[in-house]
């Protein structure tokens, strides 16, 4: 039969739901960003501080071990929030550089391609694909941080004896909670840079001058104006200060660059909505091209 005597109707079969659409996006990304063997090998390096974690807890627990220190192991290897908190902020920086990596290569390549059009034509919202997208780089990320994390907190309790884990189960509530923010925070950082830079090589580098860069301009504002909310800016030591009080671990940043917990949430919030415009002005089914 020729194809102009066909009689074409609508699909009347059963349409799946909209997050069912959304775990389309969520595969096809996640495999996306795993299919370098750079993403592989800066995988590799971020469990490097867990193994070195991992080997430091079996060495504080062991009886031998500390014959061998001379009975000064629990001096030496103090498994406390401080020692998760050092953890915490390690993988986390590294962290960064899985993101940086990651991001660009999940939306730069569809807006290189001009496929942003094509994929927004099907039975999916712009919502639906950020939302993929954020979840392949949030799941992505979560293999780094708090998931190492809370298997070090667990092998730590059940090396150690008494009730170690139900006397600080606040360490583990803070690498969780601290993790999900931060890991939350990169993600729609990458994100929404890597929608405004079609170069992914320029976008990994926009990323994480994202994050130092204005650091170095708080710290101008500050000392030019001698205040201390110019450290609003850098996000390495909002960041610090939010994981030690979380975990309950000893001050590390100095009482006068200290800043409040109300004043660093809104200020994180503050990025997270200016990121979320950028990625509701840019990521559209239409391009338009002046010429």
């Amino acid at each position: 039969m020729a194809v102009y005597q066909h009689s074409y109707q609508a699909y009347r079969g059963v349409l799946t739901s909209s997050w069912t659409r959304i775990l389309v996006i969520v595969r096809y990304a996640f495999a996306e960003a795993w299919s370098s063997k750079i993403t592989a090998a800066l995988f590799t390096l971020c469990l490097l501080p867990c193994i070195v974690s991992l080997i430091g807890i079996y060495l504080a627990n062991n009886p031998l071990a500390r014959a061998l220190l001379g009975n000064q192991g629990p001096r030496l290897l103090t498994i406390d929030a401080r020692f998760f908190l050092h953890y915490q902020e390690l993988q986390s920086w590294l962290a960064l550089l899985l993101a940086a990596w990651i991001a660009p290569r999940l939306i730069s390549f569809d807006l290189a391609d001009n496929a942003l059009p094509i994929l927004l034509s099907h039975p999916i919202s712009r919502f639906g694909y950020v939302s993929g997208k954020f979840i392949a780089l949030f799941a992505s990320l979560s293999l780094v941080t708090w998931v190492p994390g809370l298997l070090l907190f667990s092998y730590q309790g059940y090396s150690s004896t008494g009730h170690w884990a139900a006397d600080n189960l606040r360490i583990a509530i803070g690498l969780l909670a601290g993790a999900l923010i931060w890991i939350a925070f990169l993600s729609l950082l990458g994100l929404a840079l890597s929608a405004w830079v079609r170069w992914r090589v320029v976008a990994t580098g926009i990323i994480v001058a994202a994050v130092f860069v204005p650091a170095g301009i708080g710290a101008i504002v500050s000392g030019v104006l001698r205040t201390k909310w110019g450290f609003l800016l850098n996000v390495p030591v909002m960041m610090s200060s939010l994981w030690q009080r979380m975990l309950g671990a000893p001050q590390i940043i100095m009482e006068k660059i200290s800043l409040p917990t109300g004043a660093i949430a809104a200020m994180l919030m503050l990025i997270g909505c200016v990121c979320i415009l950028m990625l509701h002005v840019r990521i559209r089914a239409r391009e338009v091209v002046r010429g």
